[in-house]
């Protein structure tokens, strides 16, 4: 149980890297965080744009109002101009992406106010001075005019912004509590617990506000504050930030709730965090920060832009604004807020305003509820456990494709989901996963099949030639370890009369011998691609068809015993040189069924085959002792290889062990080297066969002689002169089959 506990699997694997992928996922780090951004800003990319309601509209400080009004800042009184010019077009709404925290640079009444002070020092007394003096100062008064405009406009909504660090140098110090109206705060907020009153929000320190006379004359306001990413960019607007335990709300918030007719604007705080965000019946989603993803419209100017100078000149049409939002701000290059979103590297602060707005009027949200976190782990397990499970039954461009198929059909998953229900899933680390774990099991399959090439190559480079043993490497499911049942081939071959050969040589001799005999018969085996499955002592035993498959096993076999021969032939002139004895061989040859596969006990084993077959072509290899021949075949391997060689058959026999006769033959040579002679000898071997086999024995007696007279060396032309003439004096009985009974192994 531990050996198996401990063993490493491909799933194992997969599993362990998963496990390791989720940990991460918990560590938040860096890298993957602001890869998964990136993601996201592929996802907003690749959805396109969204058509905008229509409801929303840019007022813009460009350039060409600019060029056409003076340099900014403009005075107070432009502004109010610009205000009561855009009330005739009959908005909506106006909000206003501009802070008046300090008196008006352009007015001159300060100047004024000092004159007066002098008058009164000196008690001057001049009636129509004084009336004038009074007269200039309240048209120089210019916040209190631009204070007016909006007073009168009835629908405008300002903006300011918070400070989260120490307040800057000469900035108006106010009690906190005089900072900010009631009205840019929340109608209702509820705590679920006196703990949730503890939770961390964004904590302003101070505010920038607008001047009291100015502040006091809008409809609302609200903060236009955007904190980016750590990447720079700009995904998420924070809809609460807390200053002076009072919980306020974003300019586009404000300028929504004064759009829909002050519906109330409520915030419920639970232990985690806020716990929802309502405007009137629309749930404003956030994460327990209270921030929202904004889901932008598109790149720049998806709303209508026009410019202010258009604006106060009224050169546009009367229901360009009607009954709209309209934004106010600067987007002329060097003055503007520059932010970076996911669609551009340069976009107006304002229109992240305006995307914020229109979302919210078509409540097209985008979501990363708590739920999503599960959804991630997940998508994480099942990346790593169905890799894990398919890629170590797959061959590798099976396995990259199904590991291609996950990471697109993931992709294209969570890009459906972002682009419909608007719900943002984390990719980034589901996909590292997918890869780690698919380059962790590539290469701990790299590594085991190379473990396992040195093993079966150890395993059979002295049993396989060196392309066969590169055959298995590269199929090595066709090496099926244990056994398998299979049709082969098996060769036996065998030295006659070594014993007494082996006694008249010096060992060193011997060894020599017996060196350079197998090596040049092994050679053989391997020229056809042939198993060399042992060495009994001076006997040679091969197979083939396995491991790897061969349609034509029994032809290599016939043909490497053929070949054997003529190599003999050649070994035995070098021998005769050196005085060592001729010797002969004899070869079997049988094709039929055997179990084949690495048989033995689990430390030492060896891949052979087992069989009746396999005992059968051994026995073929002793007959060639009675028959006075070189290579005897069984009628299994001859049927296969008739066309190809030439052969002549030479009896049915039943050899020791088996009930059922095999017909034998003996193998002369190929058909395009036998020469006429060989093939008349055949022939004439075959017909006084014939004749012995009708029990025609004296004519089966005259055709023999004939043989053995024409071929002295022919054994088995001998084998049945001398048969035939035992029989003519003792005649087989009536049932007598012709087969001959071997008594002997």
């Amino acid at each position: 149980m531990r050996k198996k506990l401990f063993h490493l699997s491909g799933f194992k694997i997969a599993f362990l890297l998963t496990l390791a992928v989720m940990m991460v996922y918990f560590l938040e780090l860096s890298f993957l965080s602001f890869l998964e951004l990136k993601t996201l800003d592929l996802r907003f990319r690749s959805r396109g744009k969204i058509p905008p309601s229509g409801e929303v509209a840019l007022v813009t400080i460009d350039e060409k109002s600019l060029d056409e009004l003076g340099r900014w800042p403009w005075p107070r009184t432009r502004m109010a101009e610009l205000l009561d010019a855009m009330v005739k077009y009959d908005p909506k709404v106006i909000g206003f992406d501009v802070v008046w925290s300090e008196p008006d640079e352009n007015s001159q009444l300060k100047g004024l106010l000092a004159v007066q002070e002098k008058w009164k020092a000196i008690q001057g007394k001049h009636r129509e001075f004084e009336d004038y003096l009074r007269q200039a100062i309240e048209k120089s008064d210019t916040d209190k005019i631009l204070a007016q405009s909006i007073a009168s406009s009835k629908r405008t909504v300002l903006g300011y912004f918070f400070h989260f660090g120490e307040k800057e140098e000469g900035s108006a110090k106010r009690k906190p509590q005089d900072d900010l109206p009631a009205l840019s705060t929340f109608n209702l907020v509820r705590f679920t617990s006196p703990a949730a009153q503890k939770v961390p929000l964004f904590e302003a320190r101070a505010a920038e506000v607008n001047l009291p006379v100015i502040a006091e004359a809008a409809e609302g306001a609200g903060y236009f504050n955007i904190f980016p990413d750590e990447d720079g960019t700009v995904r998420w607007i924070p809809l609460v930030i807390r200053y002076a335990d009072r919980h306020y709300c974003p300019l586009s918030i404000a300028v929504l709730q004064k759009y829909l007719d002050n519906l109330p604007l409520s915030l419920r705080i639970a232990e985690f965090g806020v716990e929802e965000i309502r405007l009137g019946d629309v749930v404003l989603p956030t994460n327990e920060e209270g921030r929202m993803l904004i889901n932008y419209r598109g790149p720049q100017k998806m709303f209508p832009h026009h410019s202010a100078s258009d604006v106060l000149h009224r050169r546009l049409p009367p229901e360009a604004l009607k009954g709209k939002i309209i934004l106010v701000g600067a987007t002329a290059m060097g003055i503007y807020d520059m932010r970076v979103t996911p669609f551009a590297h340069v976009f107006p602060g304002l229109e992240i305003h305006a995307n914020v707005i229109d979302a919210v009027l078509q409540q097209q949200f985008l979501h990363r509820p708590n739920w999503v976190t599960i959804f991630d782990l997940l998508a994480i397990a099942l990346m790593g456990l169905i890799l894990g499970a398919a890629l170590p039954r797959l061959k590798a461009v099976p396995g990259a494709l199904v590991a291609g198929g996950l990471f697109v059909a993931f992709v294209l998953g969570a890009r459906f989901l972002f682009q419909h229900p608007g719900i943002w899933v984390n990719m980034t680390h589901p996909l590292v996963n997918l890869i780690v774990v698919y380059l962790g099991l590539t290469g701990y399959r790299y590594w085991t099949e190379e473990r396992e090439k040195k093993k079966i190559r150890g395993a059979f480079q002295y049993y396989l030639s060196p392309a066969v043993v590169d055959q298995v490497l590269e199929n090595p499911e066709k090496l099926r370890l244990g056994g398998e049942k299979k049709e082969l081939t098996v060769l036996f071959s065998d030295i006659r009369g070594f014993t007494s050969i082996s006694e008249r040589m010096t060992p060193e001799g011997l060894v020599r011998f017996m060196n350079e005999y197998l090596t040049c018969m092994t050679n053989i085996v391997f020229r056809y691609e042939g198993l060399l499955d042992k060495y009994i002592g001076d006997a040679i035993m091969a197979i083939w068809g396995a491991p790897m498959e061969q349609t034509d096993h029994p032809l290599r076999a016939c043909q490497t015993a053929l070949e054997m021969m003529e190599a003999l032939g050649e070994l035995q002139k070098q021998w005769t040189a050196a005085g060592i004895p001729p010797i002969h061989i004899g070869v079997g040859i049988h094709t039929g069924p055997m179990v084949v596969g690495n048989m033995g006990s689990e430390k030492r084993f060896s891949y052979t085959v087992m069989g009746d077959s396999v005992n059968l072509g051994s026995r073929l290899e002793g007959l060639n002792k009675i028959y006075g021949t070189s290579i005897i075949v069984s009628e299994m391997t001859y049927a296969k290889i008739k066309a190809k060689i030439l052969g002549r058959e030479l009896d049915s026999v039943r050899v020791k062990g088996k009930s059922q006769p095999v017909r034998i033959y003996e193998l002369i040579a190929s058909l395009s080297k036998a020469s006429p002679g060989e093939v008349a000898r055949v022939q004439d071997f075959q017909s006084a066969l014939q004749a012995y086999q009708r029990r025609d024995w004296d004519r089966a007696i005259e055709m023999f002689h004939h043989l053995v007279e024409q071929y002295p060396q022919d054994g088995p032309a001998r084998v049945y002169w001398e048969r035939s003439q035992a029989l003519k004096k003792q005649p087989p009985p009536p049932d007598w089959d012709g087969v001959f009974t071997l008594t002997e192994k």
